[in-house]
């Protein structure tokens, strides 16, 4: 750095001293010095016009200079090497990135920040009959389902849990789950999966739940009207035979509420969509609360908490069987000597029911899994099995039907409380 600043320095003195002497042989010292400085400056300006000669010429070759200028045409020629090595970088793994995502059985477009199509893979080509010539349209010109328009027009952002199930515009019979992922200024990434196996295979499962249930009903029902008669006649057969039966009718009773609750599922997983009714939340919390005071077994107490009078939106028996399970769930696991709260709330989040006790808790590592069908937790010290494993899972689906969400905090030791989000 030190030589340049040397060089320029030598330059201007040697330009000074020419002025000098100009001006002592002639006697202008004014002129002579103007002189100099105006060639100075001519000098500076020939570098400017090579300068940007030489950028907008794109060319490699670095244009000759000295001393500060010669540092300065250095260091944009390394600048611009640096780029060009950076560029070239960056489109070696945009064609990796292309070269994989073209691989992909899933469809997936990239979208802009007006929802113009960038660039998409082949499976799209398949699956959403896109055209080379669809680039630069609005993906919703192409694919007009109200469902997908809605979706990708829903606030921002978008999570990948969110998605959307619809039909492909070019297969019949096929089904797609789109999903919506945002990255970069403004980008999105859309994948579309062909999903017609699995939900076909969905459908099959949910059907043979529903049609073994309905064969078992009958069977069920007879068994338990014999049973029922033959606890009736217990003074008439020997006590083991007594001790005998009453088990069998409790079994036969569980099995009910299994297929009961089997059934419940089916038509929740199913296309049939919740009745539109005002739902009188405070009212079935009080009737719930009531009918548990009215158990045999011993229990906890509930209290009752109304912060507000608000109704939701929805259907009533899907929404009493909800709640019913979640605090039938608390009395189940809280000891007798313990508490539950059941409140029913609005804050600026929206309408929140909330089931609070004190039992045992459950570890953080079952919380994400506990909604599952038939997963059981087992409590230290809680002998209560009289349960399906299908509680949890009914509540889930009912309210999603709604809306709405199931969230659950607990501790081992301190206590759960099971919540049911209804957002604004």
């Amino acid at each position: 750095m030190r030589s340049f600043w040397q060089f320029e320095a030598s330059w201007i003195s040697g330009l000074l001293l020419v002025a000098l002497l100009a001006g002592k042989v002639s006697g202008a010292y004014l002129a002579a010095f103007t002189g100099a400085l105006a060639l100075y400056l001519l000098r500076h300006i020939l570098h400017l016009y090579r300068l940007l000669a030489w950028l907008r010429s794109g060319k490699r070759k670095m244009p000759l200079g000295s001393g500060l200028w010669e540092e300065i045409y250095y260091l944009l020629y390394r600048l611009m090497r640096r780029n060009k090595r950076r560029k070239k970088r960056l489109l070696h793994m945009l064609e990796r990135f292309q070269t994989a995502t073209a691989a992909l059985p899933d469809a997936t477009v990239v979208l802009g920040v007006r929802n113009e199509i960038i660039w998409f893979n082949d499976a799209a080509i398949t699956l959403l009959g896109l055209r080379k010539s669809d680039v630069g349209q609005q993906v919703i010109n192409l694919v007009r389902f109200p469902q997908f328009v809605e979706f990708l027009r829903q606030p921002q952002p978008h999570t990948q849990l969110d998605s959307v199930d619809i039909a492909s515009p070019v297969l019949m019979d096929a089904r797609l789950q789109v999903r919506i992922v945002p990255y970069g200024e403004g980008l999105r990434l859309l994948v579309a999966q062909d999903v017609t196996q699995l939900r076909f295979m969905e459908r099959v499962r949910s059907d043979f739940v529903a049609n073994v249930s309905h064969e078992l009903r009958t069977p069920l029902t007879v068994l338990k009207g014999y049973l029922e008669t033959l606890e009736d006649a217990q003074e008439q057969m020997p006590r083991r035979y007594f001790q005998i039966f009453k088990r069998m009718n409790e079994q036969t009773r569980r099995m009910q509420y299994l297929i009961d609750d089997l059934l419940m599922l089916t038509r929740l997983e199913s296309d049939h969509k919740p009745r539109s009714e005002d739902v009188p939340v405070p009212d079935i919390l009080r009737e719930i609360c009531d009918e548990t005071a009215l158990m045999k077994e011993e229990h906890a107490p509930i209290s009752l908490e109304i912060a507000t009078q608000a109704h939701i939106t929805g259907d009533k028996s899907l929404l009493y069987s909800a709640f019913s399970n979640l605090i039938v769930n608390a009395l189940k696991y809280t000891p007798a000597q313990g508490r539950i709260t059941v409140r029913w709330l609005q804050d600026e989040i929206g309408l929140r029911m909330e089931v609070e006790d004190n039992g045992p808790g459950i570890a953080v590592e079952h919380l994400p899994r506990i909604t599952e069908r038939f997963y059981r937790v087992e409590i230290g010290g809680v002998s209560n099995k009289d349960g399906t494993g299908l509680g949890l899972a009914i509540v889930k689906h009912v309210l999603s039907r709604h809306n709405a969400e199931l969230r659950i905090r607990s501790k081992p030791g301190e206590g759960s409380c099971f919540g049911c989000y209804f957002l604004h």
